[in-house]
């Protein structure tokens, strides 16, 4: 009886054998994570999502793979590249702004998308509300349009006569709509008048700068899309100076490259903070289920000898306020 049984029994532990064997060879399948953005890949946004990614003891290229997609500055390319995302099967998609979130929420419906940052993301589409997302997307808002009023209030006292600003936008940009409501009950407010050029593509900022000393503008509020503007700083800031116009921007790289001020949240912070996001999808949660986070601080930075440049005095109680200045 126990020769039947060993006869039965081995087989059966040999198999079992070189079955858990095959399993301890069978590598872990590494997530995949997609990485979307419109212009060229920027090192210090990209670095600031390794980091937080890293916070949480992820590694790239051992622990999770990202594969990243850049539209280099070429808008009908994003809905390829997040269409290829999708075909990875990337478990979920991180986005640099509102042109490529857009692209992804086009792609998929299933596959979570976490916005870096976003204008506003419920006037948008994006999320039925900040509270309950109730989709596939989730992750962090700017407060871009009400930022926009906070920024012409610095223009003006700058120039304390300012009486005319131009507004450079792109009203194909998701919430340009939104930023423009914002900008103009400031104007009102502070007895401005506004001019708006819209830059649709990088060959419009140069004639946009014409315009506003066609218009006799005194100062400019740069709004424009960091999908058309965001490769072509150095120029932005040259005529700038050409024109003699002081400039507040929405990004610190604008003011970190020679251009005059900025209000606004940190970016790379919002690409640092999205991997908290990411961690809580790898863990099981669902967007729908994860409030969008809203900035809780944001830099004033002014850049002195960008203001040098075209012969402009900061008023001492400004530059006291600012969090950085730049010499």
């Amino acid at each position: 009886m126990k020769a039947k049984i060993l006869v039965y029994a081995l087989p059966a532990l040999i198999l079992t054998t070189i079955q858990l064997g095959e399993a301890q060879q069978q590598p872990t399948k590494i997530p995949q994570i997609g990485y979307l953005m419109t212009r060229s890949l920027d090192p210090v946004r990209t670095e600031a999502l390794r980091q937080g990614l890293r916070e949480f003891g992820y590694v790239e290229g051992k622990t999770i793979v990202i594969e990243w997609r850049s539209a280099e500055g070429k808008l009908d390319r994003l809905p390829a590249l997040a269409a290829e995302l999708v075909r990875l099967n990337v478990v979920v998609i991180v986005t640099s702004g509102p042109t490529p979130t857009s692209a992804a929420k086009e792609a998929t419906v299933t596959i979570p998308i976490v916005m870096t940052q976003d204008t506003d993301p419920v006037a948008n589409g994006f999320v039925a509300s900040l509270a309950r997302p109730g989709g596939n997307i989730t992750g962090l808002s700017t407060l871009a349009p009400e930022l926009n009023g906070k920024r012409l209030e610095l223009l003006k006292e700058i120039v304390p006569k300012l009486s005319r600003v131009a507004v450079f936008g792109t009203s194909a940009q998701p919430g340009n709509a939104q930023s423009l409501k914002e900008v103009d009950l400031a104007a009102k407010a502070f007895g401005v008048k506004l001019q708006y050029v819209d830059v649709l593509s990088p060959k419009d900022i140069e004639s946009a700068f014409r315009a506003a000393s066609k218009g006799r503008a005194e100062a400019v509020l740069m709004m424009v899309a960091s999908a058309v503007a965001g490769n072509h700083r150095t120029e932005i800031i040259d005529l700038a100076v050409k024109s003699r116009l002081p400039v507040i921007y929405t990004f610190s790289s604008y003011v970190e490259a020679g251009g005059l001020m900025t209000y606004g949240v940190n970016i790379s912070d919002l690409d640092r903070r999205a991997a908290t996001y990411v961690d809580k999808i790898l863990k099981g949660a669902k967007p729908a289920d994860l409030p969008v986070e809203q900035p809780k601080k944001f830099e004033f930075i002014i850049n002195l000898k960008a203001a040098n440049q075209i012969g402009l005095t900061i008023p001492p109680n400004v530059l006291v306020r600012a969090d950085r200045v730049i010499k």
